[in-house]
């Protein structure tokens, strides 16, 4: 068991270090490729769009050629792509690498969460999945400092050099480590492929109980992604807090998630799971009651300070939770559930930001709305849908021919009604 949730957290850890490790070097990266700092910050986009496009696709793959293939290949793409993001000239290129990582990244990110579902049941897999959240947390604080480390004694590029190295490793953990967990490579005689067709057929993404837990999932999502791109001007422009203030800040909230992240596994042992999902949107809504709170009514900072951390709390509490369940009907299509997943959160979180862009609406104005918007729609939803569809009974198998992962589903529902 410990070699799936090693390569797991290795494929996982790949999407956070691409965005944060190089943006200590982006005034010297622009200087270099002759571009302005705003004209690489599109950077950003174009990685996420890199996920976004291959995740559809690294899903299916991961279901009919099996999850170890799709994340060798991916984990390549990425240390090479991030090699060859060291090596440019100018932005065009740059651009073009980063696109690269995120196809790369995009497919180990898929594979981990396909492989967790194939291994853990649900209950453990919610309190794997916060701890996983709880780990990657640590990421955008640590890979700054590590990045202002390597600047001091080392040009730009090395920061890449860095990505590539950790690409092989993780291409090395798929390669050496990785054992195969996708059922349907596992078993390949022609009954049970029979029954796979079956229960594949049956295993829909039309669900009320996925469509659900995708919105869930997307909502929250965009909730932290929203707080971390106005974080900038609602404590530095609104708060008028100094660069060491705000990154000293952000590295509290950091803390938070990480604290909440992991004490979520234990509060599991004793409190329902659709109750956690609820509280994680009602402390979404008390961080907005407070923020618009102290704005309206100039209230002192730290009235401010306690409604952000109430948001990486609530993320830390309820998303865990929710991947586990979103992915629980699936004992067969975890890949294609993973893809939709992640381009689900991905697209809902770029284009809200943008739209609000569009609309010119301030950052804190921004953050308020999303923290509202998610906490309501999301409360309702656990609420209206709260049992996943019983697709293990709908697809009856001979207990001589039902692998462990088959029957997890129909284990899970106790886990999770």
């Amino acid at each position: 068991m410990f070699r799936y949730l090693l390569c797991s957290f290795a494929f996982v850890l790949l999407y956070p270090t691409a965005i944060d490790l190089y943006l200590v070097g982006l005034p010297q990266i622009a200087q270099d490729l002759g571009a302005s700092e705003s004209q690489l910050h599109i950077a950003f986009s174009v990685y996420l769009a890199g996920m976004a496009a291959t995740m559809l696709f690294a899903g299916t793959l991961a279901d009919r050629i099996g999850r170890k293939p799709v994340a060798m290949v991916g984990a390549a793409i990425f240390a090479m792509a991030s090699w060859l993001g060291g090596q440019v000239d100018s932005s065009t290129p740059f651009l073009l690498a980063r696109f690269a990582q995120g196809i790369g990244a995009g497919a180990c990110y898929v594979v981990a969460f396909a492989v967790l579902r194939d291994t853990l049941d649900d209950q453990r897999r919610a309190k794997v999945l916060s701890m996983l959240n709880g780990i990657t947390c640590i990421i955008p604080v640590i890979a700054p400092v590590v990045g202002h480390l390597i600047m001091l004694y080392f040009p730009w590029p090395t920061l890449f050099t860095t990505m590539a190295a950790m690409g092989v490793l993780v291409c090395l953990l798929a390669t050496g480590v990785l054992k195969e967990t996708n059922p349907n490579r596992r078993h390949r005689t022609d009954r049970v492929l029979e029954k796979q067709t079956e229960t594949d057929t049956q295993e829909t993404f039309t669900t009320p109980y996925f469509i659900s837990r995708m919105l869930i999932s997307s909502l929250a999502v965009t909730v932290i992604l929203t707080f971390v791109n106005v974080s900038p001007t609602v404590l530095m422009n609104g708060m008028g807090f100094s660069r060491g203030e705000y990154a000293s800040t952000m590295a509290l909230t950091a803390l938070v998630s990480m604290i909440t992240s992991f004490a979520t596994p234990f509060a599991m042992a004793w409190v329902a799971q659709r109750t956690l999902q609820l509280l994680s949107q009602g402390l979404f809504v008390l961080a907005a009651i407070l923020l618009a709170s102290a704005s309206l009514y100039d209230l002192h900072n730290m009235v401010t300070l306690v409604g952000l951390g109430m948001i990486c709390a609530g993320f830390s509490v309820g998303f865990g939770v929710t991947m586990s369940q979103a992915l629980s009907p699936y004992a067969r299509r975890a890949g294609m559930a993973s893809s939709l997943l992640g381009i689900a959160q991905v697209c809902s979180s770029a284009c809200f930001i943008w739209l609000m862009g569009l609309c010119d609406v301030t950052g804190l104005a921004m953050l308020i709305g999303i923290l509202l918007t998610t906490g309501i729609i999301n409360a309702a939803l656990l609420l209206c849908v709260a049992t996943p569809p019983r697709l293990s009974q709908q697809a009856p198998q001979k207990p001589q021919q039902q692998s462990p992962q088959a029957a997890e589903p129909h284990e899970e529902i106790s886990c999770s009604s």
